[in-house]
């Protein structure tokens, strides 16, 4: 009688976990590094297509000028940034080694930083990245990263952030480090 009672359990436990799992699909995450670049507010939110990929959409803001009003000591690094694109994951999404790829667009205006001299502009490209992350919790994990991104930019440079004397214009192509992450983040 054991032995039957035994199987059917065995029997039961196999059906019922051989079924479809519906894991976490979903994950938003905001990159804490982010907010030491001047306070820029980010968020990203992923969803997991199937085991090895995910799709990503991204912004950044910062609408912030420090110091306006007084000459000679504003400084500034707006923008506004949208970016989509995947990640492939080599263990599971969410969980482990990634790497990523993605288009991107940037409005932005800096100065005041390292020289009084300002840029102002628009940016288009492609991004790439690599990355872990690490589970913490079956909802939340830490992750690390890092990524590059390039292609086609217009700008206006000025001679200081506050005074609108045009220094120069122009456009060109750009290789600029994009992503250094240590981000938290929240799956559902």
């Amino acid at each position: 009688m054991k032995t039957a009672v035994r199987y059917i359990l065995i029997f039961i436990m196999s059906v019922w976990g051989s079924g479809v799992s519906f894991g976490q699909r979903v994950s938003v995450s905001t990159n804490l590094v982010g907010y030491l670049d001047l306070a820029t507010l980010n968020a990203e939110a992923s969803y997991a297509c199937s085991r090895h990929w995910s799709a990503v959409a991204a912004f950044r803001y910062n609408p912030w000028t420090f110091n306006g009003g007084r000459p000679g000591k504003q400084f500034q690094r707006r923008q506004q940034s949208y970016a989509v694109g995947g990640r492939y994951w080599l263990w599971h999404t969410f969980s482990g080694w990634w790497f990523s790829g993605k288009l991107q667009y940037q409005e932005y205006n800096t100065g005041g930083i390292i020289d009084r001299s300002a840029d102002e502009g628009d940016r288009y490209g492609v991004g790439v990245g690599a990355g872990y992350t690490y589970m913490i919790h079956p909802h939340l994990n830490m992750e690390f990263g890092i990524g590059l991104w390039g292609g086609y930019g217009t700008y206006v440079s000025y001679s200081c952030p506050s005074c609108g004397l045009t220094v120069g214009r122009g456009d060109g192509f750009f290789i600029l480090p994009n992503d250094i992450m240590v981000s938290l983040s929240y799956v559902f």
